[in-house]
């Protein structure tokens, strides 16, 4: 395979023996390489601005910084780098705050390996992904009363074309620059259409929309 064709990783846990055992799984991988390991957010953001890996794998929880708040500092000094989350906690607000920092996917370390090796080509292409029982435990902790929160009555009509347009492909796990290519219109055009589905759903965030739609019998099979 040609060197271009190869999806960097850098892995971010405090974990010595996690992190090794991931980079042996992404060693067996032919399009996946393995650049680096840091175990601190300090040591993160210095790997990343020097390697400037594809994929970040980030563990939320270093010993000397929140690494969602690393993800999204990231995000904004290298936005063409994509970051995974990939947890051991159940604390759903990760989920939220992970979305809302920009990360292109949400993972527990209790998953399959072959869904993280996964995760990260499909986080190299755009696309979000967040493990099915993560996104189960959401939809569980996403109860009728917030689901109502500003949109009140909210059916199949309530959004218009384009917004229902927009929250179609939001659930097929494209970030706003993708669906923006999709639907022919600007990152900035796209990024209102998804405030306003956000409002209209009550959702904090790109997944939590998601959730809620899912639950109101909103979402269509795969529009991709």
């Amino acid at each position: 395979m040609d060197s271009g064709d190869t999806i960097t990783v850098l892995v971010v846990d405090g974990h010595q023996t996690f992190a090794e055992l991931l980079g042996h799984a992404l060693a067996g991988q032919a399009d996946l390489q393995w650049v680096g390991h840091a175990r601190t957010g300090a040591e993160a953001l210095r790997l990343a601005a020097d390697l400037l890996p594809d994929v970040i794998v980030m563990d939320p929880e270093l010993s000397d910084a929140d690494g969602i708040a690393i993800a999204e500092l990231i995000r904004v000094r290298q936005p063409a780098s994509r970051v995974v989350i990939l947890t051991a906690s159940e604390d759903q607000t990760l989920v939220r705050r992970a979305t809302t920092a920009g990360a292109a996917g949400f993972l527990s370390k209790n998953g399959a390996l072959g869904d993280v090796l996964n995760a990260l080509r499909t986080a190299h292409r755009g696309s979000m992904t967040v493990s099915t029982d993560i996104l189960a435990r959401l939809l569980r902790s996403t109860t009728p009363a917030v689901a109502g929160q500003r949109g009140n009555g909210l059916t199949a009509g309530g959004l218009t074309q384009r917004e229902d347009e927009v929250l179609q492909l939001m659930a097929a796990g494209l970030d706003a620059r993708a669906v923006a290519r999709r639907l022919g219109i600007s990152v900035h055009t796209c990024r209102g259409y998804q405030k306003a589905v956000l409002a209209k759903l009550g959702a904090h965030s790109q997944l939590e929309a998601v959730a809620i739609a899912t639950r109101r019998g909103l979402v269509r099979p795969d529009p991709r």
